[in-house]
């Protein structure tokens, strides 16, 4: 017996245990539907009941059968469906498909192709095969959409003007003339009422327009026309509604094999994709909604393409219209609020009660009006914002090909039109290649835009062979696919010019397209300082030679370590890059530092060859013209000598926007106590006054190591040139409170400083972490005042020339502070992100 399965004893025992101090479960739980589910049902029942009974007008299939498939599509698509919130019925889209079957085949006919597409439709989700039907191209769906609305709105606008559609979109054009010399004012009377009252009710201002609005346009429009020529006793064709006893239903499919077959796969692919789309659609409005109306679960397409298919079964064996999502309704439902599939369930059977008690009030209704808002909705279907869509990603041909094939050939053709059209367009941008050629100041780009297959290796090695022998050459590769004949073409003419004394430099925007890969250093064959992260493989730990495993001290800057290992990067120390231990004297015997250097070396060369092969080309030009021009920065940013802060990357800047001096604690000498040292102030002075920068910017930055080390000096710590350099940061300590650090030499800084201590700074909305952060942040603000003090800037600031910003920079967050001197002390702003919709 598996495991999984209880016992028989312990199944009785346990059957009807239930929680202490509560009652004994009831009953099955009743059936509830939520109040937004009844309000979103009746608003899409308004809609759907006259315009199901105008696309069965347009189809020329039987006005009940519009109001079944209805019915069904709202029960059993709803039921069943895996768009809870979708709506289902008898769609515009499928009108012109339908037409033409009743045309060909009769009604009944075509009721079995129905359910025999029904079926279809449930093999296929039984297959799972739902999101494959997604490939097809948007631009061919909404050019199959767009034909079809042309095709709607030109044989409704016979009806509209009194007269009867002709059986092709060519044929009703021709025709249009004729009906345009033979108009009936009733009809067209009744018509220009449906289509105002369509545009107006919408529109109505105020707050009567946002009590009105609620109701639907479309059942205002019909109504209103509907009383206009009831009480004006207009004589016009309204809806006849047969008895439902001389309903006609399915019947045995009567035609030729293959016609049948394709009218099969014509119904079930226009179904199957407008479903879909329109599944995925009504996630897209839900997701959009607020989050206060509640929990609706994400579409199941197969199981949307099982309830699509039972619907289809049902409503053309019950004698009803193809059924199919319905993006009106869907969107209605999913606005009016609705939380679950009750209200599309709930809509077909409001639509059931009024197929059995509204007939004498349907049969009001003026065929004219219902026509005028079907060809509205035929309008619809020619969607602007498709159009800029599909002329955006360059599909206007696809587009326009099974928009103009679905008009004047039919659905399938049209589609099948547009498919191999868009196959065609596929391949030509597979294949369209542009090769060109350029002489730059003695070095020859050839630049390569589009995929680099065998055809157009001719044009490849025509360009090519147009490089001199012995010229510098760069290979720029514009595309994410190179084949087997264009690989040997390249590799060959490399080999060949190299050869004779030229040099080629082979790059890609995107890493496959690379010839040439870097020369494999110590098994390493990863491409080092890739963007934004500086990479560099960790090779295998092995012994350490003796004398070599030295452990890192505290106490010096930015966290370095004494001997060898100073400045090394995480997995880059001594015990990281040497060999098993040598004794001096082996064969092959080498010293720890040498090999630091061999491994250290390697690296730098290899960061260099990797800026020659992808950056290099990119920016040749950009620097050419920076070479010519001479450098325009327009900002001295003075910052730690840190490695962890990279300025261009945390300032998004590139070359020639900054001009940068970093030191060890960004310290701004006081004039007069540089010791020795002017760099600083000569860097300052000729940024203000040769460059003419425009601003400076003090960026200190969190765990700086200088910092660390100024708190825990002691008063004679004078000896080395680091110490003697810290000292440049004493004014900064006078900014921070006594007690948050360990004052070293009371008397030797801070005489001449002033003996009233200012307020220190803060950051916003924390309060520092620890000492160092606050003397961080008080060294900013002093570096500013020593900025100041210098002749050039303040000289500068007068004049209106020159802007001066503090900044510090969180390293372990990636988080940039710009200070701000209103508040006393001055307090450091987070940066945050623009608003870009601003």
């Amino acid at each position: 017996m598996s495991a999984c399965v209880p016992a028989r004893a312990d199944s009785a025992r346990t059957k009807h245990v239930h929680p202490p101090h509560s009652p004994p479960p009831g009953g099955r739980r009743r059936f509830r539907v939520a109040g937004a589910d009844v309000s979103a049902a009746i608003a899409v029942f308004l809609i759907a009941l006259p315009l199901s009974l105008g696309i069965a007008l347009a189809t020329g299939a039987p006005l009940q059968a519009g109001l079944v498939a209805a019915a069904v599509g709202g029960i059993v698509a709803g039921r069943i469906g895996g768009c809870p919130l979708q709506v289902s019925g008898p769609a515009a889209g499928l009108t012109v498909v339908t037409a033409d079957l009743i045309q060909q085949y009769g009604w009944r006919t075509t009721c079995a192709i129905t359910v025999l597409a029904g079926l279809a439709q449930l093999g296929l989700g039984c297959l799972r095969v739902a999101r494959s039907a997604l490939a097809v191209s948007p631009a061919i769906v909404h050019g199959m959409l767009a034909g079809i609305g042309v095709t709607i709105a030109v044989a409704q606008l016979h009806i509209v003007l009194g007269g009867t559609p002709q059986s092709s979109v060519p044929d009703n054009l021709v025709a249009l003339p004729a009906q345009l010399a033979d108009v009936h004012p009733a009809d067209l009377a009744v018509s220009v009422l449906t289509l105002t009252l369509l545009l107006l009710w919408p529109r109505i201002p105020g707050r009567a327009g946002q009590l009105l609005g609620k109701l639907p346009a479309a059942l205002i429009a019909v109504a209103g026309a509907t009383a206009v020529a009831a009480l004006t006793g207009l004589r016009l064709p309204k809806v006849d509604l047969p008895s439902w006893s001389s309903h006609a239903l399915a019947t045995l499919p009567d035609g030729p094999v293959l016609g049948l077959v394709a009218a099969v796969l014509t119904t079930t692919l226009v179904c199957s994709v407008q479903s879909l789309l329109g599944a995925v659609a009504v996630d897209k409005l839900v997701a959009a909604r607020p989050a206060t109306t509640g929990h609706v679960k994400r579409s199941n397409l197969d199981r949307e393409l099982l309830g699509q298919g039972a619907a289809n079964v049902v409503s053309g064996s019950l004698g009803g219209l193809p059924v199919a999502g319905v993006a009106v309704r869907s969107s209605a439902n999913v606005a009016a609020g609705a939380v679950s599939r009750n209200s599309t369930m709930l809509h077909g059977v409001l639509v059931v009660i009024a197929a059995l008690l509204l007939v004498p009030a349907l049969e009001l209704i003026p065929l004219a009006s219902l026509a005028a808002l079907v060809m509205t909705v035929g309008f619809k279907m020619v969607s602007l914002n498709h159009i800029r869509t599909v002329t955006r990603h360059r599909e206007v041909l696809v587009y326009a090909v099974t928009t103009c094939g679905v008009v004047f050939l039919g659905v399938l053709e049209g589609v099948a039109l547009g498919i191999a059209v868009a196959v065609g367009v596929a391949l030509h941008r597979l294949t369209r290649t542009r090769i060109t050629h350029d002489d730059a100041e003695g070095v020859h780009h050839v630049h390569v835009r589009g995929q680099l297959t065998f055809l157009a290796v001719p044009r490849l090695s025509r360009v090519l062979h147009q490089v001199p022998h012995g010229a510098d050459a760069v290979v720029e590769l514009d595309g994410s696919f190179m084949d087997h004949a264009a690989y040997e073409t390249l590799q060959d003419w490399q080999k060949t010019h190299t050869a004779q004394g030229g040099a080629v430099d082979i790059t890609g925007r995107r890493p496959g397209t690379r010839i040439s890969e870097p020369a494999e250093v110590d098994g390493c064959r990863c491409r080092p300082w890739t963007p934004w992260r500086n990479h560099q493989c960790e090779r295998p730990s092995t012994a350490p030679t003796p004398g070599t495993d030295r452990q890192p001290t505290t106490g010096g800057p930015h966290g370095a370590t004494s001997g060898p290992t100073t400045g090394k990067r995480t997995g880059e120390t001594a015990g990281t890059t040497t060999t098993p231990a040598t004794t001096p004297g082996t064969p092959g015997a080498l010293d720890g530092s040498a090999r630091v250097t061999r491994a250290t070396g390697r690296e730098l060369a290899r960061g260099i060859s990797a800026f020659h092969r992808n950056t290099a080309p990119l920016m040749r030009r950009e620097l050419a013209r920076l070479a010519r021009e001479g450098q325009q920065p327009s900002q001295l940013f003075l910052t730690c000598a840190d490695s962890r802060v990279v300025t261009s990357m945390i300032t998004s800047s590139g070359p020639g926007d900054l001009f940068v001096v970093r030191n060890v604690g960004n310290f701004v000498p006081l004039p007069g106590e540089e010791s020795g040292d002017d760099s600083v102030a000569a860097a300052i002075e000729y940024a203000v006054d040769v460059l003419k920068v425009r601003s400076i910017t003090v960026c200190g930055h969190s765990g700086c190591g200088a910092m660390q080390a100024l708190l825990g000096a002691g008063p004679g710590d004078t000896r080395t040139p680091l110490q003697r350099w810290l000292r440049h940061g004493l004014p900064s300590l006078d900014r921070v409170p006594a007690d948050t650090h360990t004052h070293p030499d009371e008397d030797a800084h801070a005489s001449g400083h002033g003996a009233a201590r200012p307020s220190p700074p803060r950051l916003a909305g924390r309060a520092p972490v620890d000492a160092a952060e606050r003397l961080c942040l008080a060294n900013v603000v002093q570096q500013l005042e020593h900025l100041r003090a210098h002749e050039s800037v303040a000289r500068a600031l007068d004049a209106g020339d020159l802007e001066l910003h503090g900044m510090y920079f969180h390293v372990g967050e990636a988080q940039s502070y710009l200070l701000s001197e209103d508040a006393e002390g001055g307090v450091f702003q987070l940066v945050l992100e623009p608003d870009l919709t601003a």
